[in-house]
């Protein structure tokens, strides 16, 4: 059995940025183990700008961005795995993996980082009626197809749901020369970025029906045309609002599920609202010497926060690998009263750094609001917000000399301000 003292699963933007980190911090024997026949991850696809102002301060295309740390990798000699699956990863850290490099073999690994990324949420699960035609993908594989296979779905276009691909994918199809008929969200706010839409939609004079779905479609072979309504605030249809759009492609951007087949195997502990592992400030899972970074642990708004948070798994599991300990007691965070959920869900504040960043995501839009935290029912800090969207991460952080002794949990929430 090969032995390695740190296993990522994962060759995205996540997994680099951890193997990098950790070589830094004095990992010698690191191994990236990738499913795809190159390294990048979903960045390979993503061939619009915006990526790295926070990180390189100007801005990239995906697959630049992902060029700068697949070239720190080479020059640093870490060794990577191409076109190899892990089918399993036991408590004790061993992988089962197999690839046309390895066939099928075990990896024992004394540290593991969780790299692999998100998928997207299939049609299955959204019980829309009708027939199977072909015309009907994810924004993601339509993505690909587009700029990496050079295909062409389709040329009338309509798309259900506002999250991020679905929006860049709007412009993209319309570049393409397609006529991208509607965007419909059947919540009543946009999943995705502002600039996204500014950019993608209202550049293009492309229309975004909000409290809207699909409630058919129509066609056998090919998809013909898809039935749009309004929906009332518990999201079913209102009668009378239909209405029928011909098209030959429809496009989902319903909602990326990260990709945790995996850890639930191996018995690490998830959340069941990010879909991803409760981590503490290392970014340990809950499975000794096993840690999680990027859109595996919750989805996010930029790459570049996912670069920064595997660094810190990297710079973890490499401090982990000289001297593992274990956590003291751990005091609990969690999101109320607007706030989803919080990464990380613990703290160790014996061992943590002078400042912890924690992140999450509010459950509706708010204007002129407040997100406060609270440690044991008392208020630690206010900090005003203009706005606050579902759509865009928000970041809270949290400082080791402001935490009383013996605290025992600490919550967020969202203070809206009376008018």
């Amino acid at each position: 059995m090969k032995q390695v003292q740190l296993a990522i699963i994962g060759g995205g933007p996540a997994g680099l940025a951890a193997a990098i980190a950790a070589r830094e911090n004095g990992v010698e024997d690191i191994l990236i183990i990738e499913r795809d026949k190159e390294l990048g991850g979903i960045l390979n696809q993503c061939i619009h700008a915006g990526f790295g102002l926070h990180t390189f301060g100007q801005e990239l295309t995906g697959p630049e961005y992902a060029s700068r740390f697949i070239e720190q990798v080479e020059q640093m000699h870490i060794p990577y795995l191409l076109r190899t699956m892990v089918l399993d990863l036991s408590p004790e850290r061993v992988l089962t993996v197999t690839g046309p490099e390895t066939g099928l073999a075990q990896i024992r690994a004394q540290a593991v980082i969780l790299a692999m990324g998100c998928r997207e949420r299939p049609r299955g699960a959204l019980n829309i009626p009708g027939y199977r035609p072909a015309g009907i993908y994810s924004a993601g594989t339509a993505q690909r197809l587009v700029n990496m296979e050079g295909f062409m779905p389709g040329k009338n276009v309509v798309i259900l749901g506002s999250g991020d691909i679905g929006l860049i994918m709007a412009r993209r199809m319309t570049l393409e020369g397609a006529r991208v008929h509607a965007v419909a969200e059947v919540l009543p706010y946009s999943g995705g970025l502002k600039r996204n839409i500014v950019q993608c939609l209202e550049d293009f004079d492309i229309p975004l029906y909000l409290s809207t779905t699909v409630v058919d479609i129509h066609g056998r072979e090919r998809l013909e045309g898809v039935t749009l309504a309004q929906v009332d605030e518990k999201r079913k249809p209102i009668p009378g609002t239909e209405r029928y759009i011909p098209c030959d492609t429809l496009l989902l951007s319903v909602g990326l599920l990260p990709e945790n087949e995996l850890s639930s195997a191996a018995g690490v502990k998830l959340s069941g609202i990010t879909g991803g592992p409760e981590v503490t400030d290392r970014l340990a899972t809950s499975l000794p010497g096993v840690f999680a970074c990027g859109n595996v642990l919750h989805v996010h708004d930029l790459v570049d926060f996912v670069s920064q948070e595997a660094k810190k798994a990297g710079r973890n599991a490499a401090l982990y690998l000289k001297c593992s300990r274990n956590s003291a007691e751990l005091v609990r965070l969690e999101g109320k009263n607007g706030v989803r959920y919080t990464v990380p869900q613990y703290i160790d504040p014996e061992s943590m750094d002078d400042t912890v960043t924690v992140r999450f995501r509010v459950g509706q839009p708010y204007r002129d609001a407040a997100l406060c935290a609270w440690v044991d029912g008392t208020l630690l800090r206010r900090i005003s917000k203009r706005i606050l969207t579902p759509g865009e991460m928000e970041q809270f952080p949290l400082r080791r000399e402001e935490l009383p002794a013996g605290c025992r949990n600490i919550t967020f929430t969202v203070e809206e301000v009376a008018k």
